[in-house]
């Protein structure tokens, strides 16, 4: 795996028209490939597509200040906290170069795919509890993992989601259900109209995906499962019954990243360099494109949302973080700043109450604050990695000044940092006068 190949691939400067939007669920062109994910399933086809304005090159795209037009949003002076990490534990990868996919936390266990394995760790001292989906390796890497309703979800490189649960009896994970459901699927095969065209010569019904799913966000609010995939869709599924209840076609090229706020709000980011917002208005059936958000010069690697659903957050590969905000006036999100300071794609983010993570090409992890005038300080970089930091995980601890982060990378080393972040002294003793 060559980091250099696969920014200078991703690393694009696409048309700024917009795209005529429809619901259309076929797939005329096949999706652009991020190099992370190496692995590739029966039904994947190379990209041989071409945009109206040709690809920059690396070095010619990223030598300029990444987004000039974006106003920082960093603060220059910092805030008068006491900021401590350390590194408290390290996993070796078992095998030489299997990437880290993906990482969630749970309760007391920590989630680690890598290829098309899924390893559960007690978190406070990574030792193994068990594993799953490490018998069969034809399914395809594992590219994201959720929960919802007491089962656990897991994306694939095979088109498919897998949904488990624990057993009581053993503990260890059995294997329930595959989306789409078999029910689902013979509700629908017989009809025509469910099929839709993905490739020449070659139909689907509407509810399967026809590419490798990226990406699964939960709302346990409305009890809505939704998927991202490299066939540029976005599915919603029911999480009692697991049925497919709509599939839209949300971009032009792969879908990277999917976020959803508590009010039900949902963002996906794509290679196409867009983040959409996507909102089911009220007595309405299905959901409807509410805004593009067009800042980013490159694909759109990851997106995060603060606690309330306010604050957006996007990564891509022109390094930058770009901070959305809801106006008041709107339903959707503007931009208001980015954060520099990786000098590599951002390929992560995570929120964690009052704190942003960000993981990059550049093998660091980067910890952000909001302070009380908007603006961001970088608390600290933690470097220790050797490849790329592909995916985060964090948890804040009963002492509510510990979060514990954990970062994985694309040679499948899982490092657990321990993060302290309190007010000075001389800053406590001035609010108890």
């Amino acid at each position: 795996m060559r980091v250099r190949s696969w920014l200078a691939s991703t690393c694009a400067t696409n048309s700024t028209l917009e795209p005529t939007f429809s619901f259309s669920n076929n797939q005329s062109q096949p999706p652009k490939r991020l190099a992370s994910d190496t692995s590739s399933s029966s039904n994947s086809t190379p990209s041989t597509t071409s945009t109206a304005t040709s690809s920059v090159s690396l070095q010619s795209n990223l030598s300029l200040q990444t987004l000039p037009s974006v106003p920082s949003l960093q603060k220059i002076t910092p805030e008068t906290l006491n900021v401590s990490s350390l590194c408290v534990n390290s996993l070796k990868p078992q095998q030489n170069h299997i990437p880290i996919t993906c990482l969630v936390v749970q309760d007391n266990l920590l989630y680690a795919a890598s290829s098309h394995e899924i390893n559960v760790y007690d978190r406070t001292n990574l030792s193994l509890v068990d594993s799953f989906n490490d018998k069969d390796s034809s399914l395809g890497s594992v590219k994201s993992v959720s929960f919802c309703d007491g089962k656990i979800f897991t994306a694939h490189q095979d088109c498919k989601i897998r949904a488990w649960k624990i057993s009581s009896t053993t503990k260890h994970h059995k294997l329930v259900t595959v989306l789409p459901t078999l029910n689902d699927r013979l509700r629908r095969f017989v009809l025509p109209k469910n099929y839709v065209n993905v490739r020449r010569h070659k139909k689907l019904l509407w509810i399967k995906h026809a590419d490798a799913v990226t990406g699964l966000a939960v709302n346990d609010n409305n009890g809505l499962i939704y998927s991202v995939s490299w066939d540029k869709s976005l599915k919603i599924w029911r999480a009692s019954d697991l049925q497919c209840l709509e599939s839209i076609k949300a971009h032009e090229d792969a879908v990277n990243a999917v976020a959803v706020s508590v009010d039900g709000m949902v963002y996906t980011g794509s290679a196409d360099c867009r983040i959409r917002v996507w909102g089911k208005p009220l007595n309405e059936k299905r959901h409807v494109l509410v805004a593009t958000l067009e800042k980013h010069k490159s694909a759109v690697n990851a997106l995060a949302l603060n606690d309330d659903g306010s604050v957006l957050f996007s990564g891509a590969c022109d390094r930058s973080i770009l901070v959305w905000e809801r106006e008041d006036s709107a339903n959707h999100m503007v931009v208001t700043g980015a954060l520099r300071g990786h000098n590599k794609a951002i390929l992560s983010l995570i929120n964690v109450s009052d704190l942003l993570l960000s993981g990059s090409a550049d093998r660091t992890v980067r910890i952000w604050k909001e302070g009380h005038d908007g603006k961001y300080i970088c608390l600290s970089v933690l470097d220790g990695h050797r490849k790329p930091v592909k995916t985060l995980a964090a948890v804040r601890e009963n002492d509510n000044d510990v979060v514990s982060v954990f970062s994985g990378t694309l040679d499948g080393e899982i490092k657990k940092w321990q993060l302290s972040v309190s007010p000075c002294s001389q800053d406590i003793a001035k609010m108890n006068l």
